[in-house]
């Protein structure tokens, strides 16, 4: 008879099972959803950018009507954006007030003109991208502010160059800045009740004395450790007063190539680079893996030469990625001198990576099929190749496609190998085909995380979510093929 004790003690066992089974997975589970909530919160900024809408004139001696597009469109921008702050006389600060303008400001209105030519000489209201310091001062990065409305009213005094505070100014220290009238003033000084400020934006209206309510915004950060000064911050805090600063969906992620300036960089480029790598790649691995696993698993006779081809092929699927890498810088560039950094090298490379993975896949596909099928199409006279072309094949089609999306998954995020045949180049322009120069998605991840500028940490997040997204569709793509030509036997 058994003792009740050793039942208690085996569901007692059964029971931590469970709980570190449960366990394990919270775990997992915890660490995915960090992982993701990181990636997104970084990336997801990424996703909008910041324009400030400018009153610009399309003069016809900066533009010829005859050739639009080689217009001098940046002059034009700057003449209209210098006009919002007439403040600004000094070439120091003219330079550091353009520095908020993006290099590429003037492409939008380039292309505006070009398709309308009928604006020249006229004045239109135009969007103007901001520079990536400003589109994130913006999305509230790298230079954070707080701000906090004044106690009472105070009076303004010219006093020299600078202008003296007093009234209701208790509270305010020095380094503060002062915001009325539409103007800033940095306090420099707190002395008997009376505050000496300099002007970061001389307030309006503004004779021997002016009076009234006022805010104090505080960065957080000391202006010496920001990307935009004191200065350039109250510049773009008068645009968005003003109601001229909007954000938009950043359709240039998506439809532009890799550039060195963080809000004109996109994923264009390096997409249509993928497609092709994975174009080549499944067009040479899927015949072949499937010939091969076609052959070995129906056609070759069991002995010893097959036995160390299989051995061969599940050690090829475990070699690292960056072995096929040297094997394509050593045949596919140096002996064939096929173009460096194309997606037909790179293709030829991921191609020898997943074939391993594609031939295991159809092997277990073809192993799937029960041998009923085979002995029933012989019964009836079919040949042996016919019995597995007409019956068997389409039957472990299911299966090879799963096993194909997957090894195509793998080649997708894959980085080593590319690195390796020289596909880490910066590419501008859209490759227009498989031997012109191209990156792919994840080298583009890879070039981006490297840089230092702050707008590429979050470029390089919003790269990884837009290749999780891809893996994702692959994945679901081969979980609806097995489900929807899954077979029960």
């Amino acid at each position: 008879m058994t003792d009740p004790r050793q039942i208690a003690r085996r569901y007692a066992a059964e029971r931590r099972f469970k709980a570190y089974g449960a366990a394990a997975l919270a775990v997992t589970a915890l660490f995915l959803a960090f992982l993701a909530v990181d990636i997104v919160g970084k990336g997801w900024p990424a996703f909008f950018e910041h324009h400030t809408t400018l009153t610009v004139s399309i003069d016809a001696d900066k533009v010829d009507a005859a050739a639009p597009l080689k217009g001098d469109y940046d002059a034009i921008v700057k003449k209209a954006f210098r006009a919002r702050f007439p403040a600004v006389t000094s070439r120091g600060q003219a330079k550091k007030l353009t520095g908020l303008l993006s290099v590429g400001a003037a492409d939008d209105l380039r292309r505006l003109v070009a398709a309308d030519t009928s604006l020249i000489g006229t004045r239109i209201d135009a969007p103007i991208l901001l520079s990536a310091d400003a589109d994130l001062y913006f999305k509230g990065a790298g230079s954070q502010a707080s701000a906090k409305t004044g106690a009472g009213a105070i009076r303004i005094t010219a006093a020299g160059e600078g202008f003296a505070l007093s009234g209701d100014v208790a509270g305010i220290a020095p380094g503060e800045i002062v915001r009325l009238n539409k103007g800033a003033l940095r306090v420099v000084s707190v002395a008997a009740g009376v505050i000496m400020a300099e002007a970061l934006l001389p307030p309006e209206n503004l004779n021997e004395a002016s009076a009234g309510s006022y805010d104090i915004l505080t960065f957080r950060t000391p202006e010496a450790e920001r990307r935009l000064s004191d200065q350039e911050s109250m510049w773009l805090e008068s645009l968005k007063d003003s109601g001229l600063v909007e954000r938009g969906f950043n359709w240039r992620f998506f439809t532009s190539g890799d550039s060195r300036e963080p809000e004109l960089a996109g994923l264009l480029a390096a997409l249509v680079g993928s497609l092709y790598t994975v174009f080549i790649t499944l067009i040479i691995s899927l015949p072949l893996g499937v010939a091969a696993a076609t052959y070995l698993e129906e056609f070759a006779p069991r002995n010893r030469w097959t036995q160390l081809i299989e051995v061969n092929i599940n050690n090829l699927a475990a070699v690292p990625s960056i072995i096929f890498g040297l094997l394509g810088l050593a045949v596919f560039l140096n002996f064939f001198e096929l173009p460096r950094s194309a997606a037909l090298v790179g293709g030829l490379v991921l191609a020898l990576l997943v074939l391993p993975t594609i031939i295991i896949a159809s092997r277990a596909a073809f192993r799937a099929v029960p041998p009923s099928i085979r002995e029933a199409a012989l019964g009836v006279g079919a040949s042996h190749q016919q019995a597995v072309f007409h019956h068997v094949l389409p039957l472990a089609i299911p299966g090879i496609l799963t096993g194909t999306i997957l090894g195509v998954s793998r080649a997708l995020g894959e980085t080593a190998p590319l690195l390796m045949i020289g596909m880490v180049a910066f590419i501008v322009d859209v490759p227009g085909g498989v031997t012109e120069a191209a990156t792919a998605l994840p080298v583009q991840i890879f070039l981006w995380s490297d840089l230092p500028e702050l707008g590429f940490q979050s470029k390089t997040a919003a790269a990884i979510m837009v290749l999780m997204v891809v893996l994702f569709c692959l994945n679901a793509v081969a979980i609806y093929l097995r489900k929807r030509f899954e077979r029960r036997w």
